[in-house]
């Protein structure tokens, strides 16, 4: 579809709810669901069929596209992205296919990041979190590979909810700068917490963060920008996740 074909499709279906341009732009952005869910989760358990990442991811496009407001100044290739993704994601957590002591993994390196950060000022260093874990270097890069790639550590995994509130995922933060049209004054509370602790972040972190969800690289892309392997590169994001976690584990009125 042309650039002309595509903004008259936006068009006839938001101004005159044309079902059949709906359906077109459905067609047109199809690929963002398989793009999205090959990289939510790169192996995945036997009872979880890709089909079903591919079902769930599919609802979030619908959702984006109903949802997606033209006249605002965003990509809707990055606004739909983080909505196939948060879809998927939350598919995954209903089947709760996570390994307890994962989750007790998690845990414990989002603790860690935490009471090191509080004692030293500022975010630990690899160096200083595998100290304090009793490891290798080598062993604690693992353990952040293995770690990321068997749980749901995405900025979408932690989803905010409040009564009377539609769900907001994490992702919708970056670089968000429609702050000031929310009327709800918590969730833009919500919105001003999560843009700090991403801020918070060290910047290598942090570019992967935006690199990722902003920008809708791979890991691979980002990468040879950083000049680091693509594994480095997982382990950035899951500790940038880490991090972000702990730190939104001190606002339980605003994130319970």
């Amino acid at each position: 579809m042309q650039s002309s074909e595509l903004a008259e499709a936006w068009s006839r279906y938001k101004v005159w709810g044309d079902q059949k341009a709906r359906d077109a732009l459905i067609t047109q952005y199809a690929y963002l669901v398989k793009i999205t869910a090959g990289r939510v989760v790169t192996s995945l358990p036997p009872n979880v069929d890709r089909e079903d990442l591919i079902s769930a991811g599919v609802i979030g496009l619908i959702k984006a596209i109903d949802q997606f407001d033209t006249s605002r100044q965003v990509k809707f290739e990055t606004y739909a992205i983080a909505l196939v993704r948060g879809a998927i994601l939350e598919m995954l957590r209903e089947e709760d296919w996570v390994p307890r002591s994962v989750r007790e993994r998690v845990k414990t390196l989002e603790r860690t990041y935490l009471e090191l950060e509080g004692r030293l000022g500022r975010p630990a260093s690899d160096e200083e979190v595998a100290e304090v874990l009793g490891m290798e270097i080598d062993d604690f890069h693992s353990l952040l590979a293995d770690t990321g790639r068997a749980s749901l550590l995405s900025l979408d995994d932690i989803v905010l909810s409040s009564e009377g509130h539609e769900k907001i995922h994490l992702a919708d933060v970056v670089h968000d700068e429609s702050n000031d049209t929310l009327a709800e004054v918590e969730v833009k509370e919500m919105k001003r917490v999560l843009g700090e602790s991403i801020d918070r972040l060290p910047p290598r972190e942090n570019l992967v963060i935006t690199l990722y969800y902003y920008e809708g690289l791979t890991f691979k892309e980002i990468g040879r920008i950083l000049e680091v392997s693509e594994s480095r590169v997982y382990q950035l994001h899951t500790q940038a996740v880490l991090r972000l976690r702990g730190y939104l584990q001190r606002d339980v009125a605003l994130f319970p």
